[in-house]
């Protein structure tokens, strides 16, 4: 009823199939009684697939466009910064050879002042470029890029090393294909659910070698980031 693949089925019927119990249990309460036992009676309008809205996601058409590369000038803009970074990491060490660190702050211009509050830490950075590749298409919902660059992580914390993604079932390697953006959270609703739902990036893992599995869903591999809570 819900789409996914469905090995259990209705031990009354055996008609309807379920992903598991708890599609099952909504789906009975639902209507399935009535629908069920009405096929036991011969009516053929029970083999209609009902639409719970209740409990379901809602359907959208995904929009497949090509990414428009970066500008040159982006370039500088990350240079300029590395820069100024550096200018200040050498400027602080000068100060703390001159004097305590009161002492020094106190004999700070404002200018001064308002480059070290610019210092970033490095995961800073990571969540920064992560929000500047995303603002040129804030409603993308879903990053593919199958045998080309890594995904774009939202933290430096909690990413998988090459052990961690297990091999295919047919043996092969796994190898990063897309990945689901949080802008879906806002299309999806989650909130009705009334359970809490969230992440920073969900990213697939699937076979190299395009293995098939006939008619049969095969299951491939997803590593969820959160956002670092150093993150705003």
């Amino acid at each position: 009823v819900c789409g996914c693949l469905g090995p259990r089925c209705c031990g009354r019927c055996r008609r309807a199939a379920y992903c598991g119990p708890e599609h099952q249990a909504l789906d009975w309460r639902r209507g399935h009684r009535r629908s069920c036992g009405q096929h036991a009676a011969g009516d053929d309008s029970a083999d209609a697939i009902p639409e719970h809205n209740e409990f379901l996601f809602p359907e959208y058409e995904i929009l497949i466009e090509p990414e428009e590369p970066e500008f040159p000038a982006d370039s500088t803009d990350d240079e300029q910064g590395a820069e100024d970074t550096s200018k200040d990491v050498k400027e602080q060490e000068e100060l703390g050879a001159t004097g305590t660190a009161d002492e020094a702050l106190q004999s700070l211009d404002e200018e001064t002042l308002e480059a070290m509050a610019k210092h970033e830490t490095e995961e800073e950075k990571i969540f920064r470029m992560f929000k500047k590749q995303v603002a040129s298409e804030p409603e993308q919902i879903i990053r593919y890029c199958r045998g080309g660059e890594g995904p774009l992580w939202v933290s430096g914390e909690n990413r998988p090393e090459e052990k961690d993604i297990p091999n295919c079932v047919c043996g092969a390697k796994r190898k990063f294909e897309f990945q689901i953006m949080p802008q879906l959270l806002n299309h999806l609703h989650v909130d009705s659910l009334g359970e809490s739902i969230d992440w920073g990036t969900l990213v697939v893992y699937t076979c190299a070698d395009s293995c098939s599995g006939g008619n049969e869903y095969l299951e491939e591999f997803i590593w969820k980031q959160d956002y670092s809570m150093g993150s705003t």
